[in-house]
């Protein structure tokens, strides 16, 4: 199997971020200051109603 490529958000911050990595099933995210960690594992189509609710703001209030 091939190893996922991570991608970063260019907001990143010190480091402090969320890495991303598409898969044939779906999409991986883990956290780059703990990658040993583990991964969290959506479906395309659940990771594409996370994105959606971010941009409408849903989450806003969890944020600094």
């Amino acid at each position: 199997m091939n190893e996922p490529i991570w991608r970063t958000s260019s907001f990143t911050d010190n480091g402090t971020c969320v890495e991303v990595a598409a898969t044939p099933d779906g999409v991986l995210v883990r956290n780059s200051n703990a990658r040993d960690a583990g991964t969290v594992a959506f479906t395309r189509d659940e990771f594409s109603t996370w994105v959606k609710g971010c941009k409408a703001g849903e989450f806003g209030d969890l944020a600094n």
